[in-house]
């Protein structure tokens, strides 16, 4: 039973500049580097305010096609148009080119890396990249994936300074990535849920409407 000299201390102590509370967005993680996203809803979720510059991110989709691309296009337009390398491994089908021009992004800057017939070996060309300082963005459907391969990408993600972006469709519960999102299309919006921010409780969810990038 709390007494009022213990009630006092305790709320000294919850008010102390140094302690982190649940119900606080702002914490230490939120001076990590970061990406502004383009989308000023998904940004204001984000403690990074944007997408975090070295780490790996999940998209997941129930399918492909289903305005995934919406999310990442905006990060797409500015790192191309910087002329920094954006690098996309074992893309479903390959990138539109007219279609990406046609949205601002400088396509001479993009590098495909085709789905090699060994899991492994995809798995292996997105660890080198998300290694490698050379690229500032991977984009990667690298298929089946367990927990261990995405403790490795994230390490090979803080190693190289890269943010990694993994397109899939399983929700691994308890894999080591930095942030994951959900998208669900609808007749005219892209829904996002964010199903994991690492550091923060929030798991807030909000619509996209077609064409808002």
């Amino acid at each position: 039973m709390l007494t009022p000299e213990n009630h006092q201390a305790l709320d000294s102590l919850l008010h102390t500049a140094s302690l982190w509370r649940g119900s606080q967005q702002q914490f230490s993680m939120s001076r990590c580097p970061s990406l502004p996203s383009g989308h000023p809803q998904l940004d204001a979720c984000l403690p990074w305010q944007g997408w975090p510059a070295h780490a790996l991110v999940e998209i997941l989709s129930p399918c492909w096609g289903a305005g995934e691309l919406q999310l990442v296009l905006p990060l797409l337009r500015r790192l191309s148009m910087e002329n920094r390398w954006i690098l996309w491994v074992a893309p479903p089908c390959m990138p539109y080119a007219p279609g990406l021009v046609m949205a601002g992004v400088n396509t001479a800057q993009i590098i495909v890396i085709k789905a090699d017939p060994l899991p492994t070996r995809t798995l292996w060309s997105i660890e080198k990249a998300l290694q490698s300082r050379a690229c500032a963005l991977v984009l990667a459907w690298p298929g089946y994936l367990s927990p261990r391969h995405i403790r490795r990408l994230q390490l090979a993600a803080a190693t190289g300074q890269t943010l990694g972006i993994l397109f899939h469709q399983r929700n691994i519960r308890h894999s080591a990535s930095t942030l994951r999102i959900r998208v669900e299309s609808t007749q005219d919006a892209l829904q996002v849920t964010l199903l994991k921010v690492k550091g923060s409780y929030r798991r807030d969810s909000f619509s996209l409407m077609r064409g808002q990038t």
